[in-house]
């Protein structure tokens, strides 16, 4: 196993990692320094697109460009024409909120969640948020409310299971999912962490079903079986601060770790200077499933 830097030029707060295999290329946005990137790890070539309100996550879209959560919006991005249109809105009731993180189910629905705005930053407004769903025709319903940070978000490899973390409940939660309506029920508790040690943030799963969690503030990333409740290897990386992370690469077997460096004091900068870069792992023996597009 193998821990190395893909992208060296470092985010203020990369975030949201997925794999576009179409292209061939990692997408991912930085909340801070609000953008959205393509980077290709073939030719090292990165395209950074700019936009006007803090982006929480990116997936493609099955008709071309990507989608992203941003704000209190979903928006489709045209990496061509630098166009950014909105797609639809929520949290009207809170429009300091911003989304977090989010992916797409494997009936081409865009799920994620909102925050209070500078939950991710250090300043919690506890229960602030929601997990919605972005349906094909562009509607949009909301699971549940009562989120602090919403966070990963991953299905078993049939679609039953819809696995989902809320940072500040320091869990994985499993609910029972029905594809055919985007339905999540009967949510339980599947892992837990030590508050004092992880928060755990974002997360993707394998093709044997295991989930890889990201643990900000702990400098690793996870291998659980929800299965057994087991945690059955960790990754350290040369900064306390990972975020997220996803399986991509030809094979579906690098997996790609974004990290942070907020709320860093220059000490801990000096110390952690690869801290907002983007990494990869190489030789882990697991490999990851296609991610979904959104089919809107």
């Amino acid at each position: 196993m193998s821990v190395t830097v893909a992208i060296a030029e470092p985010g203020q707060h990369t975030e949201g990692p997925h794999w576009d295999h179409r292209t061939n290329t990692l997408l991912y946005v930085d909340l801070l320094d609000p953008c959205v990137c393509r980077w290709d790890p073939v030719t090292g070539e990165r395209d950074k697109l700019k936009i006007d309100r803090s982006p929480g996550c990116v997936v493609p879209r099955e008709s071309g460009g990507v989608v992203v959560a941003a704000g209190t919006k979903f928006a489709s991005l045209d990496f061509r024409t630098r166009q950014l249109t909105t797609l639809a809105e929520v949290n009207h009731d809170k429009p300091t909120n911003i989304f977090n993180d989010g992916k797409c189910d494997a009936a081409g629905r865009f799920w994620s969640g909102t925050m209070g705005k500078d939950s991710a930053f250090g300043k919690f407004e506890f229960g602030a948020g929601s997990l919605f769903c972005l349906h094909p025709d562009r509607s949009v319903t909301k699971a549940f409310g009562g989120v602090s940070i919403s966070n990963g978000l991953a299905w078993s490899p049939d679609s039953t299971v819809m696995y989902y973390i809320d940072s500040l409940l320091f869990s994985v939660d499993a609910f029972d999912y029905d594809l055919s309506t985007g339905t999540p029920t009967k949510r339980r508790k599947v892992f837990t962490f030590d508050p004092a040690t992880s928060v755990p943030d974002g997360m993707t799963i394998d093709t044997d079903g295991n989930l890889w969690i990201a643990l900000l503030n702990s400098g690793q990333v996870v291998q659980v079986d929800p299965n057994t409740g087991t945690q059955l290897r960790a990754v350290k990386f040369p900064t306390d601060r990972v975020t997220s992370c996803c399986f991509g690469g030809p094979n579906l077997g690098v997996l790609y770790v974004t990290s942070t460096r907020v709320n860093m004091s220059p000490d801990q900068t000096l110390q952690q200077p690869l801290s907002g870069c983007v990494f990869q792992v190489t030789g882990l023996g697991a490999k990851g499933r296609p991610g979904m597009y959104y089919r809107g």
